[in-house]
Parts: C-alpha cells; structure tokens; sequence
C-alpha cells in the first residue's frame, strides 16, 4: 500500500492547525506521512505582534518554537524557502529540496496592501511579521534617543511624531501601544512627554468599521483622552522619507509612518497555477479545496470562499482556524473514501485591545469594554495557546503578560510583577521546615519518648530513642479523633478496648488547640470516613502522615521542591482545620506555605540547580531532545 504525503505550507495558525489534527488523527497510522514547510523555526502569534513593536513584551512572547509543537508528532518539520508549487506534477521545490504530495495545503498567509500609493513601501513601516515588529521598536527607540539630543525644535519635532495609518484591529492596537509607551520613553530618555504627538489617519468617516459603532466610538473617545490625534476621512496620496501628505493637501512632517492599511494574499501565490479571487486570495469551492484541483486545499488569510454574495471569508484567526478543521476533515474523508464536509463559518466577535490596560469587544452579542474586555481578550489568547501547546505555551504566556511585566502595562497594572529578593524568605522557609520537622519526629516516637529525648537528666541523648506507646505509627494506636474509630473496635476485648479508647480519644483531645470549627463538616466526615473506615486503615493513614510531614520538613530546610512541599504543606492546615483538629495558630503555616511557593528554593537552596535541571529533562521528554534546525 502507497503513504499518503501530505505537505503543508506555512506555520501559521492555519497550517500549524492543520499538521497538528492530522498528526493526531494517523498518530499510529504509518501509511500517512506529513510535513510542514515554513521559512521560520517557530509559530508567530500575529495578533500580539504589536505588543512587540510598542515595547510591552519581549520579543520571544509572540514566538512559539515548532520543536514545542511538533517534536514528539510524526510531523516532519522543514526550515526552508519555498521556490516553487508545482500543482500538476504534486511537486514542492525549497531552496534546499524538493517534496512531491498526495494532498497539499497551502497557508502562506497574507502580506500588507499599498494600494498604489506612492513611497509608502520605501518611506513607511509594516506591521505583518515578526521582523517588522522588530523594526519598528527600534526605529522608535532609535527617534527618542536622538530627539533626546536634537536642538533645533523642529527636526526634534519630526522626530517625536509617529502616524499610524489604518483604523482596523492593527492600526488601533499599534495606536494603543504607541499611547503608553511614549510615557516610558519619555522619561527613559528624557523628553518633554508634551512634545510627543501621535495620530491615527483614517480614510474613511469612521473607525474600527468591524465593530459596532457604540464600541467603536468608545474606543475613539478613550484615544482622544489619552491624546492620540484621529484624522478621518484623510486618504494619504504620498509619503516621503520624512512627510505624509494628505489627499487635501496637508502635509505632516514624521520619521515614522506605520502602514496598516490593508492586506493581500502573498504575492508568491500568483506562481501556484490557481484561480484566484479579491486581493490575489486563493478562490476555494465549499470544500476549502482549490478550484479544479481536488488535492490542493487552502487555509487561512489565503482562502476565499464566499458564504454569502460579496463577503468572502474574513482574514481572522477564527477563520483561519474553521478553514483548517475543514480541511482536516475533507483529507480525512478522502483518504478514507467518505462524504466531505462544507465550510461553514461560525465567528464569536471581536476584541481591539488600546494598550495593556482598555479593550473594547463584542463576543457573540455581548458587548464589553474596560476589564472585563481585556479580561476575555486574554482568555481567548490562553484556550488557543493551550490548543497549540498546552500549559508550556501558557505558561509563558502568562509570565509575559502578567508576572514579567513591566512599567505596570496590563490591566491589571503592576499587581502580579512586583518583584522581590527572595534571600527574605529563606529564614521563613526553614523556620517552617524544622516546625514540619519536629512535628513529624515528635509523632513517630510518641510525645512521651519525644518529651523524655529533651530532659537532659544525664542519660544518654541516642538511647532515649525508641518508638514510644504513644506512637502515631504503631499498630492498634488511633490518634485519630474521629467518633467511627474510636467506637470501631472488636473482639472479646471489646469493652475494654472501648474504655481505652475513649481515654485515648480524650487524651488526644488535648493535643489540638482549641479547634477552628468545633465539629467536621457532614461532607468532610463522609469522605473521611469512606478513607479510613476503620482503626487499621487510620493507623497506615497516621504513617503517611508522620511520613509527609517528616518529608516537607526535610524538603523545606533543603530548599528542594519547595513548591510542591509548600502546597502540601498549605493541604496539610486545611485538612487538619477541616477535620476540626486545628486552631487559629496554625493559620500562619498556611499564609507562609503560600508565601514560600514563590519559588523560596531557588535562594540557598537545592531548587538553585535541581528545577533548571528538571525543567530540561522534561522539555526533552515533551518535546524531543533539540537540535538545529539545519541538520
């Protein structure tokens, strides 16, 4: 029997969803082999980019390494220039080789429109690749810091204006970026912040023409405040190396244009051999396939396929992504000889972030701005990252957006950033080490032989070690309180056992403080009941416990695995609070445990060096052991 090759073009979200549901699919079906061709070694989040170019996240926060995604798949990933799409021979040329398919998915995305203006491309910056975002930070950076030294007021002027051009998701959120950022650049390189001047020029009468124009407007109102200039109706005619000018004759001297202004499919598309439609967008059937071609299918901004007259499928990540899982399923269904599937979009709405701190959003009807839109913004962004790369990619999300960031640019502000030497916590974390400690010992001799150990009467310290009567780990000895066990005897001695018991029960009593709630919840009773339901059970339960306790203490004094021993250190108080053998003083372990998972080990401890060295063996275990991309 013949493989199937399947070969998809492009890393975008299109294409990595596209390898990663047929990778999936014939996991352990070795008659299907795929392979993905992308020019870079990582997945771009496009829709982030402008946090990159506006100086709010590091670079790296928008890259999501292949090797992550696909290293433990039976994707073949190849980092190569694609030259040539043969369609009639079912041949891929790349500079360094060529791929002949079975089925070929083409995602190569899109590229910036100039619609014929003249200098834009030569004069102005794009915003549509990772390189872009790159340039345009440091360009910005680059005219503070000679505005910084300029004395002639007006090249010092020409300096500090930035134009966006362009009111769409882009154009706004670079917009946004740009709105807080000058406060951090300003008194970085200290200019006068009032010398600043940022625009918006929007050819249209409105802006943010996606939205509805109660959010839209809400938007423009936020801008206005914060001091972006929005120039509407202003189609640009002309840009120079340091002018824009206006089709009504205005003319604005900036160094820096930021061209949002529209898309086209990549012009590299026009050599394919294939129908196409608006903007040189590859025209599809309902299927998602190419026209006349059965075996090309086509994902993402590079698909047109109308659903209704005149609206052809929007260049959206949403979209990008339906247009996969169909393709997905129409492979699927031809490999296997079964019906295909139409594509029918199904699109929950939008959200424009201004900045780290305003959003406005529309979500299936439901119109939000301020927190709870920036809120929603970040929750999309983590379900698709958990779909690309489960809680890794996540993770770092999380760390770029909310823990590592700086100059307090999230909605959250500074909140979650604040950093802290944790050389402070070292005293706390072994303070509560030896408190673990010595309540673990203490409960595997017995206080009795514990109490004796410390009477120093002239008796050798070592001999006094035994395990004592009172021992949490002997057998038929419940320290338990609970009413099932301390009734749960059997046996002859029955009654004698009883009467023992009950005093066992009233001598162990006096060992808690005066408890947090005086009686075991009904629910926690039941699951206690239903772990332990008799006093041999609750004896192996009493060990684990002498056992757990001795462990996070030895664990905390270390320093190592302080996060794990912290949490169960933190489940340790409420399950002794919950089971009502605690009081109010044993609340501080919790609160310290909480303190301490802030990764207290790292400081004088074991963490330094075992987390880092976990933390490789189990990138090499998820995602393959890395190796350059050329070999």
């Amino acid at each position: 029997m013949s493989k199937n090759k399947i070969v998809v073009l492009g890393a975008g979200y299109g294409g990595v969803q596209t390898a990663k549901k047929l990778a999936k699919k014939y996991k352990k079906n070795n008659d299907v082999e795929i392979t993905l061709i992308d020019k870079h070694p990582y997945h771009t989040l496009m829709t982030e980019l402008h946090e990159v170019a506006g100086g709010r996240v590091h670079p790296e926060s928008v890259q999501v390494e292949l090797v992550k995604i696909f290293g433990k798949t039976k994707v073949n990933v190849v980092i190569d220039y694609i030259e040539k799409v043969d369609t009639d021979k079912k041949l891929i040329t790349t500079t360094n080789g060529k791929y002949d398919y079975d089925y070929l998915v083409i995602g190569t995305g899109s590229e910036p429109a100039f619609f014929g203006v003249p200098g834009v491309k030569e004069n102005g910056f794009t915003l549509w690749s990772f390189e872009d975002a790159i340039r345009i930070r440091e360009h910005i950076q680059e005219m503070f810091a000679k505005a910084s030294i300029e004395k002639d007021a007006n090249k010092r002027k020409e300096m500090l204006t930035f134009i966006v051009a362009g009111s769409g998701f882009t154009g706004i959120e670079m917009a946004g970026e740009l709105l807080e950022w000058k406060t951090v650049l300003a008194r970085k390189y200290n200019v006068d912040e009032s010398e600043v001047t940022l625009k918006v020029v929007e050819a249209m009468g409105t802006i943010l023409n996606m939205l509805d124009r109660d959010q839209a407007d809400k938007a423009e109102r936020y801008m206005a405040k914060h001091g972006m200039e929005i120039l509407k109706n202003s189609p640009i005619v002309e840009v120079t190396k340091n002018e824009v000018i206006l089709k009504d004759g205005t003319r604005i001297k900036t160094n820096t244009l930021i061209w949002t202004c529209g898309i086209q499919a990549n012009q590299e598309s026009k050599e394919y051999g294939l129908e196409t439609a608006r903007a040189g967008r590859l025209q599809t059937n309902e299927y998602m396939q190419a026209v006349g071609k059965e075996n090309v299918f086509v994902v993402g901004d590079m698909a047109y396929f109308e659903e209704e007259k005149g609206k052809g499928t929007p260049q959206i990540v949403e979209a990008a992504i339906q247009t996969a899982d169909t393709v997905v399923e129409n492979i699927i269904a031809s490999i296997e000889n079964k019906e295909m599937v139409k594509f029918q979009g199904k699109y929950h709405g939008f959200m424009v972030s201004i900045g780290g701190r305003y959003c406005v959003a529309n979500l299936m009807g439901v119109k939000l701005s301020g927190f709870f839109a920036m809120l929603m913004k970040h929750l999309v962004n983590l379900h698709y990252l958990w779909g690309v790369n489960n809680i890794n990619a996540c993770y770092n999300y999380l760390q770029h957006e909310f823990f590592n960031m700086e100059h307090k640019r999230s909605f959250v502000r500074g909140h979650l950033s604040s950093k802290a030497n944790r050389l402070w916590l070292v005293p706390l974390r072994i303070y509560i080490g030896v408190l673990w400690l010595i309540e673990g010992l203490e409960k595997l001799v017995g206080t009795t032989v514990w109490e004796s150990m410390w009477n120093f009467d002239g008796t050798g310290f070592f001999s006094k070690i035994k395990i004592g009567a009172d021992s949490w780990i002997k057998a038929g000895n419940v320290k338990m309180p609970f009413e099932w066990l301390q009734n749960g005897t059997s046996g002859a001695s029955a009654a004698a056992d009883a009467a023992s018991s009950a005093s066992q029960a009233a001598e162990t009593a006096t060992e808690w403080a005066t408890p947090i709630i005086s009686k075991m919840p009904g629910w926690y009773s039941a699951i206690m009941e239903f772990m332990m339901p008799n006093p041999e059970v609750a004896v192996w339960f009493q060990r684990i416990v002498v056992c757990i306790e001795i462990g996070m203490g030895l664990a905390l004094i270390a320093g190592l695995f302080t996060f794990i021993a912290s949490a169960v250190s933190a489940g340790m108080v409420v399950n002794f609070i919950l089971c009502a053998m605690a009081g109010w003083d044993i609340l501080w372990y919790f609160f310290g445990a909480i303190a301490l998972m802030g990764g207290a080990g790292r400081t004088l401890g074991l963490d330094y060096w075992v987390i880092p060295w976990i933390t490789k063996l189990a990138d090499n275990f998820w995602h393959g052991k890395r190796k350059p991309v050329y070999k």
